[in-house]
């Protein structure tokens, strides 16, 4: 078997405002691996969202440990988290985050500006079909269009691992399911690392490995033998 691309041990998150203590993860230990299509599902509150932001470098753990491949990440400075960020990570939110004054290519190209070994601004949105609409600002795009923006631009710096919160819970049914398709697209052709949270539990069947989380733990790990297409997802 291949060696995670991720791994934690014992990992906790407590956040502290005066004298209430929320605790986030209660001792996650979990292995993803390189390749995967892995969703993270749960309801609100149950640590989907904070582990991500340990994992991607943008959150520190309380306690336990995280990898990424073989470099620590529960070790990492801020200026190393930074560089791993940069380098090897690329995140996809429930909001676009895009430049308003800036067209579909321009965003996309405000990565490319500082990644090691980027891709054309122009074939990161051809791989989420928007060739056509590259010039186009965001007030001119749709909800999906702009969401499929933002893949792009996250995929520019040719990521190792694309981390996704919620990346249709702002669409409807079709143009999520235009969401899923670049992120199926990109998980297939790209062999990108690929790890979506949501609480849309027909995006499941699209996985490779499903990981339930319950009350900042870990309930059950379940891998699909076959996926379904994000056509056939249920909404």
């Amino acid at each position: 078997m291949a060696q995670p691309i991720f791994r934690s041990e014992g990992l906790t998150k407590v956040y502290r405002t005066g004298d209430v203590s929320v605790h986030a993860l209660r001792g996650v230990d979990l292995s993803l691996y390189p390749g995967e299509f892995t969703v993270l599902l749960g309801p609100s509150g149950s640590g989907k969202s904070t582990l991500l932001n340990i994992l991607g470098g943008l959150d520190r753990a309380s306690g336990g440990r995280a990898w990424f491949a073989d470099h620590e990440l529960t070790a990492m400075s801020d200026r190393e988290l930074t560089r791993y960020r940069r380098d090897h990570v690329g995140f996809v939110f429930q909001f676009y985050n895009l430049v308003a004054s800036l067209t579909a290519r321009e965003n996309v190209a405000l990565v490319t500006e500082i990644a090691r070994n980027p891709m054309p601004a122009d074939e990161a949105l051809a791989r989420v079909g928007l060739d056509q609409r590259m010039d186009h600002f965001p007030a001119q795009l749709s909800g999906g269009e702009q969401q499929r923006v933002a893949i792009a631009r996250a995929i520019a710096k040719r990521p190792d691992v694309l981390l996704c919160d919620e990346p249709t819970g702002a669409l409807d049914s079709k143009t999520g399911v235009q969401v899923l398709e670049a992120l199926n697209a990109i998980n297939s052709d790209l062999g990108t690392t690929t790890v979506v949270i949501t609480h849309n539990a027909g995006i499941q069947a699209m996985a490779h490995r499903v990981v339930f989380f319950a009350d900042g733990r870990i309930a059950e790990v379940r891998e699909n033998a076959s996926r379904a297409r994000p056509s056939d997802i249920t909404w």
